[in-house]
């Protein structure tokens, strides 16, 4: 099929919050714009480093676990003095693995995010860490969202991706979430991992979508090669487009016909639980990045922390900047991103920002003055963005 699964990058899930534990933040003053506002809050600890995983995360750092959860109250409260940092409507715990954070460490960095009443906030959680009394600490202090790394729910794929959990913990951690009265969450699936067949593939869709409470949010990836890691290492285990190309349109299908809609290339959701952290990336939104190797974007300002525990916990501990980069978009560049970005979803792009050419035949659906990608042209959405044009 001559497709780039590699265009199907996407995450972190969900929403229908309520003002449940909105009260439970900071106070903040809002953006006076009234436009969303996130904050995202990096975690870069794991247990164990998957085969695929090139993030910012450490198996070695535990010990720094509370030296670094203070570090990012610091960091939240001096944004808020400092920047006048808005109250969030939106908050995401990402990394890395925030399951792996003791509990009270990672309600005592929530409690110090200033939030909006109603606002979304996600936990990412390994199966294997899900517990009832750790989902009830979280929903207590104001979490509305968990979204579960899953992956997969068969054995051998598991272990052909580096995963220490097994079906069991999948099927265990989704019933409790489902039980524990958050507003919404999410399960994340990967495709084209080594011995994955087109059977296995479907039947971890099925086995998700058959559970007594699907999940309301699923995201599907594809494995993508990360240079340096054990999986580039291993050729014969590295993914091939053409499967990988087939296996998403089978999601696609599948769940469709379970009532879900796409919300973004790697992203479907049932009516009600699109993702608002999410939305606030795929839209060219503000976001403040808390921790190691977190971004952060302003009016086309974006920037990111230094990238290990250590030297941020430090930088903090002397009360200087734990910015390592920038960069600034000008006005051309960034009405490009946004168009880029909104090919990404059901929104799509004007019908101007793409050119009538016969080479988008199939990969476009074109009406009421907006351009949309069909599935073939999620399968090819780097080739079709690269077509993109800023409308005058």
């Amino acid at each position: 099929m001559g497709s780039t699964p590699a265009d199907l990058a996407g995450d972190t899930g969900a929403d229908r919050s309520v003002d449940r534990g909105a009260d439970r933040g900071a106070e903040g003053s809002g953006d006076p714009t009234g436009r969303p506002f996130g904050v995202y809050v990096h975690v870069p600890f794991c247990r164990h480093r998957c085969d695929y995983c090139a993030f910012a995360t450490y198996t070695d750092r535990d010990h720094l676990m509370e030296a670094y959860a203070a570090a990012c109250v610091t960091e939240l409260e001096r944004a808020v003095e400092r920047e006048g940092l808005p109250a969030a409507t939106s908050v995401f715990f990402g990394g890395g693995t925030p399951s792996r954070l003791p509990a009270d460490l990672l309600v005592s960095v929530l409690h110090a995010v200033p939030r909006s009443p109603g606002a979304e906030v996600t936990v990412e959680c390994n199966p294997e860490d899900v517990t009832g009394d750790l989902l009830a600490v979280y929903r207590s202090a104001g979490v509305t969202r968990v979204s579960l790394g899953v992956q997969s729910t068969v054995g051998h794929v598991l272990k052909g991706l580096g995963r220490r959990h097994g079906p069991d913990h999948v099927t265990t951690a989704a019933t409790l979430v489902a039980g524990a009265g958050f507003d919404s969450w999410n399960l994340d699936l990967i495709m084209g991992g080594a011995g994955e067949s087109d059977e296995d593939w479907e039947r971890s869709l099925s086995d998700l979508l058959g559970l007594a409470s699907p999940p309301p949010h699923l995201s599907a990836y594809a494995l993508t090669v990360e240079p340096g890691t054990p999986l580039a290492r291993t050729p014969d285990r590295h993914p091939d487009d053409d499967v990988q190309a087939t296996r998403y349109e089978t999601a696609d299908r599948v769940l469709d016909g379970a009532g879900y809609r796409w919300e973004e290339i790697s992203n479907w959701a049932r009516p009600g639980h699109e993702c608002r952290h999410n939305h606030l990336y795929w839209e060219q939104g503000d976001y403040r990045g808390i921790g190691s190797a977190a971004h952060s974007h302003r009016d086309g300002r974006r920037w990111w922390n230094v990238r290990t525990p250590d030297r941020f916990v430090a930088l903090i501990d002397d009360d200087r900047s734990t910015e390592a980069g920038e960069e600034v978009l000008d006005g051309p560049a960034r009405e490009f991103e946004a168009l880029a970005l909104a090919l990404r979803t059901p929104a799509g792009v004007p019908d101007g920002a793409l050119p009538d050419d016969p080479d988008l035949d199939g990969l476009v659906d074109r009406s009421s003055g907006r351009a949309v990608l069909t599935v073939r042209g999620r399968l090819l959405a780097n080739a079709v963005t690269r077509r993109l044009v800023v409308p005058t």
